[in-house]
């Protein structure tokens, strides 16, 4: 019988490989994250790698690159691991891509990455595909324009970032995934219409939550569809265990939404499915089965509710974009009322009985949030800086993101900087009576030097948190 230790040496063994890499040999690990390896052309840049356990260094793989605008390579690689795992491809994700960057450095930037990973490993240069969320998608969706070698692109939470440079002589396969109550989801159905008109291969699937990651078994459908279609196009043998396999499972998904009464998420993901096996598999019982999901009433239903709350959303965006650029421009504090009215309609579609409706609502918080954080930038970045303006959007935030405790003390800092100390003192009961307890940080705010040794600013912290850090002195 072998030894614990021999077979760990061992099973270390068949997890790892050695290659040549910068003229070093070094070993990979398989199965596992390698956080730190150096680009051949710059050795100051570094990319995170991931290859499965199935993987031989005498055949070739598919990679994904994931893209993250602060270039958390190893924290945006553990999102893919488990469905790369599962469905054979080889994933990498630069340190150095940040969306303070300029679009150009980026792509150099990945193209380094790319030139390494191809001289390192058998990859299917035909199969390599981008990926990433929100910011880091956006940049995965402008990567297939610079560099041809990228087929395919799987965007979470995030649309097309610039329509206007697609090309049909440049053709790409557009994956993305939204949470129902993402934000930007009203924007990837626009971008779905839009590679449609063009044809582009595409798919948008839909999960329940927000703004978010969504899980693996989301992104494992993205690979499964990009190896569907490299099928169809010859690029891949056609493996009928994994078709059959894969074909039964996407039913069965199919299948669950429908009994649970989602009639139109379960037409859209047909039309998903009937999209990516048209190529290696017989589907007119799709088809069969997608007429009658259209025909029936509960689909007419909720096809006709969800169009009409995606008329009104985006009515109402168009309300937020032109009050919100009309009260900043003329500081127009009269109108917080107006925006505090706006939340309490929100909360109404909480407990609407349309859960499309509840879904918008949730969009639209999301929405404004997201709108103000735009505007917050914008002014942030001018020369010089409107400080108005910016204290301005900040209370705005308090309103719309009210439990969140930074837009208070941006407006307490912002205040104070200008000696307005009566608005700092408002804003400061405001976010005391929030439940906000952290003593430290509001001693240590900045521009608020004078304000913090005021008999007020330490009889409010006192009333609140028991006790203040400055003596309240009262007049005798």
């Amino acid at each position: 019988m072998l030894s614990n230790s021999m077979k760990q040496i061992l099973f270390f063994l068949f997890l790892s490989c050695s290659l040549l890499v910068n003229a070093q040999k070094i070993t990979l690990k398989k199965g596992g994250i390698i956080n730190a390896i150096s680009v051949k052309a710059d050795s100051t840049e570094t990319f995170a790698l991931y290859l499965p356990k199935s993987f031989e260094p005498s055949q070739s793989f598919p990679v994904i690159f994931v893209f993250d605008e602060q270039g958390r390579g190893k924290q945006v690689l553990s999102v893919f691991r488990e469905a790369a795992e599962k469905q054979g491809y080889i994933l990498a994700a630069s340190n150095n891509i940040n969306d303070t960057l300029a679009l150009s450095k980026n792509v150099l930037i990945a193209s380094r990455m790319f030139s390494t990973v191809y001289s390192m490993l058998p990859i299917k240069k035909e199969r390599s595909y981008a990926a990433g969320f929100a910011g880091g998608a956006r940049i995965a969706s402008l990567i297939p324009t610079f560099v041809k070698q990228i087929k395919g692109v799987i965007s979470c939470g995030s649309p097309i970032a610039n329509e206007e440079i697609l090309s049909v002589k440049n053709e790409f396969h557009f994956i993305g995934i939204a949470g129902n109550t993402d934000y930007n989801y009203t924007a990837m159905l626009t971008s779905k219409k839009f590679l449609d008109k063009l044809k582009f291969p595409n798919q948008l699937l839909v999960f329940e939550g927000g703004h978010e990651w969504p899980k693996s078994n989301y992104i494992e459908n993205a690979m499964e569809f990009f190896t569907l279609a490299a099928m169809t196009k010859g690029l891949e043998e056609k493996d009928q265990l994994f078709i059959d396999t894969s074909y039964k499972k996407h039913l069965g998904e199919v299948s669950n939404l429908n009994s649970s009464g989602r009639s139109y998420e379960a037409y859209k993901f047909l039309d998903n499915i009937m999209r990516v096996y048209r190529g290696v598999k017989e589907t007119d019982s799709l088809k069969e089965t997608a007429k009658a999901l259209k025909r029936s009433k509960l689909f007419k239903t909720q096809n006709r509710n969800h169009n009409n709350t995606l008329f009104k959303e985006n009515f109402i965006k168009g309300e937020y974009v032109y009050y919100l650029e009309e009260d900043v421009f003329h500081y127009n504090y009269n109108n917080l009322g107006w925006w505090k009215h706006q939340m309490e309609e929100l909360k109404k579609y909480d407990k609407s009985t349309n859960r499309f409706e509840r879904d918008m609502g949730k969009r639209l918080k999301g929405y404004l949030n997201a709108l103000i954080d735009d505007n917050i930038d914008v002014v942030k970045a001018a020369d010089p800086i409107d400080e108005e303006a910016l204290t301005f959007l900040w209370m705005v935030k308090t309103i719309t993101d009210a439990k969140n405790a930074t837009p208070y003390l941006k407006v307490i800092s912002n205040s104070a900087k200008v000696e307005d100390y009566g608005t700092a003192l408002f804003y400061l009961e405001e976010l005391l009576r929030m439940g906000y307890v952290n003593k430290d940080e509001l001693y240590a705010l900045e521009h608020t030097a004078l304000l913090r040794i005021t008999p007020e600013f330490n009889e409010l912290v006192a009333k609140y948190l028991k006790e203040a850090r400055y003596d309240v002195i009262l007049d005798e």
